[in-house]
């Protein structure tokens, strides 16, 4: 054998096959339904990710079904679409007719072998459950070439019968052998270990291809099936997003992921554009509206976000600090520095720059010290929020009237009244007013504590982020003998906002005065 030869030998038995039965196995999900054009796009997706297998639906469950089976088998070209079908010839011819138009088409047979199933489910004896196997899969090979058997609950079949189901199925013509863990009850040594026998017992095992395809339901599925590569297997039986039967499948992006990432543990490969990745999850929660967790691994929102502060400075040091792969691999865009109360200056200083601040170390500090409190009031600080605290700040630094204190009582039983303690020049001054609603009484309390002449002309709030706790943010218009002054203040309660904005408003209208008449305000505070 050539150098060449050799390699092209070692590339073919370390490559897994990724069969994906997001559309069989995951529509069965209580809920999960997907109509024939989202199963359509769908397909595309799964195609431009370079998916082997589409198992596109059982076709004798329901016309619906067949024709989206028959569907996919019309556009798809590069994949192999795969129907599912019970052991009866009935189902068989069923899903070769929906195959039919197939550049690449598999017809994919099961029946259970384990004793429960033989004996409460099928009510068949073993032997006649292994001459069903001989039958259906000779007969399944007779319409298509490319026939794959299960062995539904395997992992708790006597290991026995096992191994001469798969002989049977071997020797009627399958090509590929999945051995599932139909009820997520196998843990991942002990389903490496059913590769390795079957492959080392049975005759004919090394002219097939074996295949996991692995339940949820101990939280085991992608350890088990990265297991059974382990154990010899070269598919591996996915769904995106992990949905499925009751806990779900083994997660298509966590095992691709895994693969590319622990080649130096795994020594295996699979032909997966990981790039697709995320945009087939999106799509999948989609059309099945079933939400993707936050801390779902590969496409959750946060997979790749970061907000504790000894993370976000250790990423923008060198992202390899605690992120093992990169989000733009698997099309989630670029990591996420979150802001929140956990983040340290150092991310605080450059999201700033990112927003184009720049900002002197005193400034900083107290932006940082203001985003702080702010992160105590909110569960997420969005970029919109942070331009508004800075500009808030930044408008407000060197104000000589400051909000200091605020407490207001409001309801339906008025007048509503505000309690306020503002700084003048440092020096405090206390207020307490009434007024027809909490902002009016907040408006006179500061009248009272700094007298002035000014008419407000406008008054406006709108939220800077969605949620119920976002940021108010407020903008008042004063009008004193010809000028105009405004201010803005951005705040989670609305009435603090609001102080914040008229005091600034009045800060600027007085610096307004004190340029053209030095003198004239100075009894003014």
């Amino acid at each position: 054998m050539t150098q060449a030869t050799d390699a092209s030998a070692r590339d073919s038995n370390d490559r897994v096959i990724v069969f994906d039965t997001t559309m069989r196995d995951g529509e069965q999900s209580p809920g999960a339904s997907m109509s024939l054009e989202e199963k359509l796009e769908l397909a595309k997706i799964l195609e431009d990710m370079r998916v082997d297998v589409i198992e596109a639906g059982f076709p004798i469950a329901s016309n619906g079904d067949f024709e989206a089976v028959r569907a996919i088998a019309e556009i798809v070209t590069e994949s192999t679409v795969c129907g599912l079908a019970r052991a009866g010839a009935a189902d068989i011819e069923r899903c070769a007719e929906a195959l039919c138009p197939a550049a690449r088409g598999r017809i994919h047979t099961f029946i259970s072998t384990s004793p429960v199933h033989m004996k409460w489910k099928l009510q068949m004896e073993p032997e006649q459950v292994l001459e069903m196997v001989s039958r259906s899969v000779g007969h399944a090979r007779n319409l298509c070439d490319d026939v794959e058997w299960s062995a539904e609950d395997a992992t708790r079949t006597e290991r026995d019968f096992l191994r001469r189901c798969v002989e049977a199925a071997i020797r009627a013509g399958a090509r590929t052998i999945n051995i599932p863990d139909t009820v997520g009850y196998t843990y991942p040594s002990e389903y490496a270990d059913i590769f390795r026998d079957l492959i080392a017992n049975v005759p004919g095992a090394d002219e097939v291809v074996f295949s996991t395809h692995c339940h949820n339901d101990l939280g085991l599925a992608v350890a088990n099936s990265l297991s059974g590569v382990q154990g010899g297997a070269r598919q591996v039986e996915v769904a995106i997003n992990g949905i499925g039967e009751r806990a779900g499948n083994a997660a298509l992006e966590e095992v691709v992921m895994a693969l590319r990432v622990r080649g130096d543990r795994l020594p295996y490969h699979t032909g997966v554009d990981a790039s697709h990745i995320t945009r087939a999850s999106r799509y999948v929660s989609a059309i099945t509206g079933f939400p993707v967790q936050f801390n779902k691994a590969i496409v959750g929102k946060n997979a790749f976000a970061h907000e504790s502060g000894i993370h976000q400075d250790g990423m923008l040091k060198n992202a390899e600090t605690y992120e093992i792969m990169r989000p733009e691999d698997v099309g989630q865009g670029s990591t996420n520095l979150v802001m929140g109360k956990h983040s340290g200056r150092h991310a605080f200083r450059e999201k700033l720059k990112e927003l184009g601040y720049e900002l002197g170390q005193n400034a900083l500090n107290e932006a940082f010290q203001r985003f702080k409190d702010l992160a105590d009031k909110k569960k997420h600080v969005f970029d919109d929020d942070l331009i508004a605290l800075v500009d808030d700040a930044l408008a407000s630094s060197a104000d000589r009237i400051q909000v200091k204190h605020l407490r207001v009582i409001a309801g339906t039983d008025g007048p509503q009244e505000a309690n306020l303690i503002v700084t003048v020049d440092g020096q405090e001054r206390a207020a307490a007013a009434t007024g027809d609603g909490p902002v009016d009484a907040v408006f006179n309390a500061i009248h009272e504590a700094v007298p002035h002449t000014a008419i407000l002309r406008l008054f406006q709030v709108h939220a800077v982020t969605e949620g119920t706790d976002a940021q108010a943010q407020v903008s008042v218009r004063l009008e004193e003998d010809g000028r105009i002054a405004t201010g803005q203040a951005a705040d989670t309660d609305t009435l603090t906002a609001s102080a914040k904005a008229y005091v600034n408003a009045l800060n600027n209208l007085f610096a307004r005065k004190e340029k053209s008449a030095p003198d004239a305000i100075a009894s003014g505070f």
